[in-house]
């Protein structure tokens, strides 16, 4: 029951993501460099726990992969790691919570992600993978 619950809470999290909340990133704040080498285009995300597929999303500001359950509140970002092919950081929302992603980039098109914190007072973590699909429609 509690993976049902955490499967909808991220779905609503990619939708609200694909509907416009990653236009709210402040332009003053740059995306990690390691976030470069993904190319922009549309991505399948697949929760890899269950291999299900969650969601399809028109990834081009990539930042929008920083704040998984965070997407909308206002949050101080510290970058723990930011090297070739990885990046880590933490998101400290105030009364919202808190959230930690770490993103490991394979290739161009694959990368993995790990995000967990705390959202509307309940612990949440999520295993993702993200595959580039194509180009967005």
């Amino acid at each position: 029951m509690r993976s049902a619950i955490l499967a909808r809470s991220f779905a609503c999290a990619i939708v609200c993501l694909n509907l416009g909340g990653a236009a709210r990133l402040p332009a003053a704040e740059p995306a990690p460099k390691a976030l470069a080498m993904l190319e922009h285009g549309e991505w399948m995300l697949k929760d890899r726990e269950t291999g299900e597929d969650i969601q399809r999303i028109c990834l081009g500001d990539t930042r929008q992969l920083l704040k998984i359950r965070h997407n909308r509140d206002s949050c101080t970002r510290f970058v723990v790691t930011d090297e070739k092919g990885r990046v880590s950081v933490t998101n400290d929302c105030g009364a919202a919570g808190n959230e930690r992603t770490d993103i490991r980039i394979e290739t161009p098109r694959l990368f993995q992600l790990q995000s967990q914190g705390i959202a509307d007072g309940a612990p949440f973590a999520r295993m993702i993978e993200g595959r580039r699909v194509g180009a967005c429609r």
